[in-house]
């Protein structure tokens, strides 16, 4: 018996090292490809260490690449520059880029879900080492690739690189094709003649496994019909507002979340296809809703073709309102706001709207919005 378990125990560590030295291998494979792309565009020179210049150092990442089913597409290494080490005005000036909004996102495929399209996916290769630097940026060689000729030198960025703080701003990229679109930021995406079905049933899903709550009782809302006991502070429990310090009472009223996500985690949002595409809006608020700084909650949703929900928000105001109707007013002003940055939008798919109506239920706040005084 002891033999057998000493020939287990060597077959097993010869196993293990043979797995090892694959995954050893499958490694340096992915950092001398990463290598190679630096070369072939020619992001960078190697030269001498400059005097009183700053050496950012670099590090490499590595990432498994899944599809919406989890399942692993392609094991990439990523070689990035230590960035938090940038002196502003020195490394880099400006580092603002855009970003797209989720709202910008639902838009599209709300659109083309309308005009019948199809929407594919396409790759990002290398996406930050295309563009040109203004700046002078020196970094180290990276650990494993140093060159033994010349070990004391460094490396000029002449292209942009990963992790350097201007990177977004400087962004120029090639693409390649993948497939249709089925899996973007999160969202699920179901495309079929009639329309685009979109929902986040394995997002979802991974929150209810995660905290052990697969199996958990189901409720039919999110909100509870009353707030839990008063906290330590004498609050209700609420658990839409942030709190430090929680309390086992504030985990009570999440789970209430994750029962309610049991129930829907196969619902989403549906924009089938030929049907109008009139952008209206709703707007509501509560007035000193807050028991604590007495400020009320704007809430807001908008539709395209009365029937493809493409953004909503719920948000506590800046303000404290002295009445309803001020409240009622705040609401419908951010409101306003959204669906003008919406009209913006939609004007670069070819829709011009002269009137767009938003739909209220405060007399007093529509009176001060025809007349404001």
């Amino acid at each position: 018996t002891d033999d057998i378990l000493v020939r287990l125990f060597k077959a097993n560590n010869k196993s293990l090292e043979i797995l090892h030295n694959m995954l050893e291998l499958d490694v340096n494979l992915n950092k001398m490809k990463e290598l190679h792309q630096f070369d072939r565009l020619d992001v960078w020179e190697l030269v001498n260490r400059p005097l009183c210049k700053n050496i950012i150092k670099m590090k490499w990442l590595w990432k498994n690449k899944r599809d919406e089913e989890n399942t692993g597409i392609q094991n990439k290494s990523r070689l990035v520059a230590k960035g938090y080490a940038q002196k502003e005005g020195i490394d880099f000036e400006e580092s603002f880029a855009p970003v797209a909004r989720l709202e910008a996102v639902r838009l599209f495929i709300a659109y083309a879900a309308h005009k019948s399209f199809t929407v594919y996916q396409m790759d990002v290769k290398t996406a930050f080492i295309y563009s040109p630097l203004k700046e002078e940026v020196y970094v180290n060689q990276p650990n494993g690739f140093i060159d033994p000729y010349h070990p004391d030198k460094v490396y000029r960025l002449k292209k942009a690189s990963y992790g350097l703080k201007q990177v977004p701003r400087a962004c120029k990229f090639e693409m390649s094709m993948m497939r249709e679109l089925k899996f973007f930021l999160g969202i699920q995406i179901h495309q079929s003649p009639r329309g685009i079905f979109i929902n986040q049933a394995k997002y979802a899903q991974e929150i209810l496994i995660k905290h052990g709550m697969t199996s958990c009782d189901i409720v039919g809302t999110s909100m509870a019909t009353k707030h839990l006991d008063d906290d330590l502070s004498g609050t209700p429990v609420n658990q839409t507002k942030y709190r430090t310090k929680p309390t086992e009472k504030h985990l009570t009223a999440v789970k209430r979340i994750f029962r309610y996500l049991k129930d829907t985690i196969h619902m989403g949002l549906w924009y089938p296809k030929d049907t109008g595409f009139e952008l209206t809006a709703f707007s509501d608020s509560n007035h000193a809703g807050c028991l604590d700084s007495r400020k009320s909650t704007s809430g807001g949703i908008q539709f395209l073709g009365g029937d493809k929900l493409v953004s909503w928000s719920s948000k506590k105001q800046d303000c404290t309102s002295m009445s309803s109707a001020e409240a009622e007013y705040v609401s419908l002003s951010a409101c306003c706001a959204q669906v003008l940055w919406m009209r913006i939008q939609l004007t670069d798919y070819g829709f011009h709207f002269d009137k767009i109506p938003m739909y209220y239920d405060s007399k007093a706040a529509i009176a001060i919005s025809c007349n404001p005084v």
